[in-house]
């Protein structure tokens, strides 16, 4: 089995690289120290399990799973973290892999036969059970063999595309297959769901006003007209409300 490291501390990245040399049917193919170049050493070497350290600076631990998990053949990811015991009681009860540190030699082995792909649902209630930030920076696109990171602030809309969900951003258009439901969801602080297929940046709306068949738009700072936009009656309650709040 590939085994990726990933800690931004060299000394606990040593630390499991001794231990695993002790444990056989276990190679480890690389060492990244933060979440980026992570994601860029998971697309070259294909591991099949990611060690990831839960708390990094810039893109955290938690986060760099969401984006392992967009791959085809997404790795094992086996969190390591300093947590108290209350924490780890509740990554066990989600069925998450997870090393306190410092790391132990038979827990290591213990989590390498339990490891597997952690959902989208299960890392979200880690992030509310840890106490990390409570979304993602970034959306992870999958081009390919290659990752494409959107970050979250550039995007101006989610809206369904027949089985996926298509991003509208300041560099064009990419397709997902997060579930616009969730995404509403983790982004609820600064998107709004505008219809039942739509999914708008708040502060990208400019204004709102009637079409010819009596349907409300919406006029975006950045993007020319798009017809798709309208307000669903539903939900312009909400939207009106939402933007007097600013």
């Amino acid at each position: 089995m590939k085994v990726l490291i990933v800690d931004d501390e060299p000394p606990a990245r040593d630390r499991l690289c001794r231990l695993l040399d002790d444990i056989e049917e276990h190679e480890v193919v690389g060492e990244a120290g933060n979440g980026d170049d992570a994601l860029e050493q998971a697309k070259n070497l294909q591991p099949d399990i990611v060690l990831l350290d839960i708390r990094m600076p810039g893109m955290d631990g938690i986060e760099t799973a969401h984006h392992l998990n967009s791959v085809a053949a997404p790795p094992a990811v086996i969190f390591t973290s300093a947590y108290d015991e209350y924490a780890i009681d509740a990554f066990e009860a989600n069925a998450v892999g997870y090393l306190l540190k410092p790391v132990r030699q038979f827990r290591l082995e213990q989590a390498l036969d339990q490891a597997k792909k952690i959902t989208h649902g299960t890392l979200n209630q880690i992030r509310k059970q840890s106490g990390i930030a409570s979304q993602r920076k970034h959306i992870c696109v999958q081009l390919r063999n290659e990752f494409k990171l959107i970050p979250v602030h550039q995007i101006y809309y989610f809206i369904a595309d027949q089985k996926y969900v298509r991003i509208v951003h300041q560099k064009g258009r990419d397709l997902i297959d997060d579930s616009l439901k969730s995404l509403e969801t983790e982004f609820k602080e600064s998107f709004i769901r505008v219809h039942r297929k739509a999914v708008v940046a708040v502060d990208e709306i400019h204004s709102l006003r009637k079409n010819e068949n009596g349907q409300t738009e919406i006029l975006l700072r950045n993007v020319d007209h798009d017809s798709e936009l309208v307000v669903s009656r539903r939900h312009l309650k909400k939207v009106r409300q939402r933007l007097r709040k600013g």
